[in-house]
């Protein structure tokens, strides 16, 4: 008979090296607004899921959209014009 054990040191243990590194976490912290406006644009599509959509939940859903396309453009002008090299060839 063979008997189904977890694997509990690859659950439980983390070593140091697992942890996100200081650079990860501001590139987390540099994503939030976009994290945080999909998850609002989530919950207005879920909302709308229970019942047959309204003007509220379409405006609402809307909304959403145009933040996190927002949250998007705000990023990604951010990141480009960091990595952009300075000066003109």
């Amino acid at each position: 008979m063979d008997h189904i054990v977890t694997v509990q040191d690859a659950v439980t243990a983390f070593a140091p090296w697992l942890e996100p590194t200081d650079a990860e976490l501001d590139a987390i912290e540099q994503e939030m607004p976009v994290i945080l406006a999909g998850v609002d644009l989530v919950d207005a599509q879920i909302t709308a899921l229970d019942r047959t959509p309204n003007q509220m939940d379409s405006r609402r859903i809307r909304r959403a959209r145009r933040r996190v396309l927002t949250a998007r453009r705000e990023l990604a002008n951010r990141t480009a014009g960091a990595t952009l090299p300075g000066g003109a060839a």
